[in-house]
């Protein structure tokens, strides 16, 4: 399908996300100016692994750009279990730490459940600790709010950006992992939006995407999701990030949906890539505020609009 045919607004996450990072940078000069107090993040890596030394990297650069400290902690990829629960430990009991990312996969002699468990879920940024699930779940407010997983959140952004209010809308999660499934479907019920998750064993799964207003696609599967599975005037948040074959031995990258013919239909759409990705790192960045502020008792600043 042409470029033509494309009726849908580009939901653009990269300008979002540099605006975000822009209010992250001039709360945390707040936060120093104001109570000597500047948040840090405390990123560890286990292994060699390419794709997450590229992550550890951009998160690093990123949060000393906003002003904050960064706390970069390497392990070998035949480092114990152990050893990895010794340095969150360590990390959790270090003030001038305000955030813990252990970041994932793990080398396969490490149990991802036992690690996540042991963070302090004050300092948990990624939100995967089963005590900000069950924050999240049981809508806690004030102190014992959730940290809230990075990706959701920052869908969460993109769509009251682009629609405001929520409140009413039929919204299908296309996805149920407890990274991005589980918690956007959370985030939207607390949003009052009417909510499906819908997954692989769902009965006639176009049907059900088609009632949606808005469309969350977290699958992992290249373009599964067709253009005519998408409601006119929906709007379309593609959380997939699959490379695929473009031939003569290049790659390219694609969402879960089908941009083109979706993008015909709907009424506005991310694309992939410059959509929900690069919101991920902003939306931690302004986590790791949050948790600052609440270990200091202090109020949490609105980052998620200007």
């Amino acid at each position: 399908m042409s470029d033509t045919a494309v009726s849908a607004t580009r939901i653009d996450g990269k300008v979002f996300a540099q605006t975000l990072r822009g209010r992250v940078g001039a709360a945390v000069g707040r936060l120093k100016a104001e109570q000597g107090l500047t948040p840090g993040l405390a990123v560890v890596l286990v292994g060699e692994d390419p794709a997450s030394q590229v992550y550890v990297r951009s998160k690093g650069k990123q949060t000393l750009e906003a002003g904050m400290n960064s706390f970069e902690h390497r392990l070998p990829d035949t480092a114990s279990q152990a050893e990895l629960l010794a340095k969150v430990a360590e990390l959790n009991a270090d003030p001038a730490v305000h955030g813990i990312l252990v970041q994932l996969p793990l080398p396969g002699q490490i149990d991802t459940q036992t690690v996540i468990a042991a963070i302090d879920p004050d300092k948990d940024v990624d939100g995967f600790h089963v005590i900000n699930a069950g924050r999240l779940m049981t809508g806690a407010s004030g102190a014992s709010a959730p940290s809230v997983p990075c990706t959701p959140l920052g869908c969460l952004m993109l769509l009251k950006d682009r629609l405001g209010d929520l409140s009413g809308l039929n919204a299908v999660v296309v996805g149920r992992s407890n990274i991005v499934g589980k918690p956007m479907a959370q985030l939207l019920l607390a949003e009052s939006c009417t909510v499906t998750i819908a997954h692989s064993r769902t009965r006639d799964l176009p049907a059900v995407c088609r009632g949606a207003d808005i469309l969350v696609a977290a699958v992992g599967r290249p373009e599964m999701v067709r253009g005519d599975w998408v409601k006119p005037g929906a709007t379309v948040i593609d959380v997939g990030i699959n490379r695929i074959d473009a031939g003569d031995g290049k790659t390219r990258l694609v969402g879960d949906v089908a941009f083109d013919e979706a993008a015909a239909v709907a009424g506005a759409i991310t694309p992939v890539p410059g959509g929900v990705g690069p919101m991920t790192i902003a939306v931690l960045l302004a986590n790791t505020v949050t948790a600052a502020c609440r270990q200091n008792g202090l109020a949490v600043p609105d980052l998620s609009a200007g």
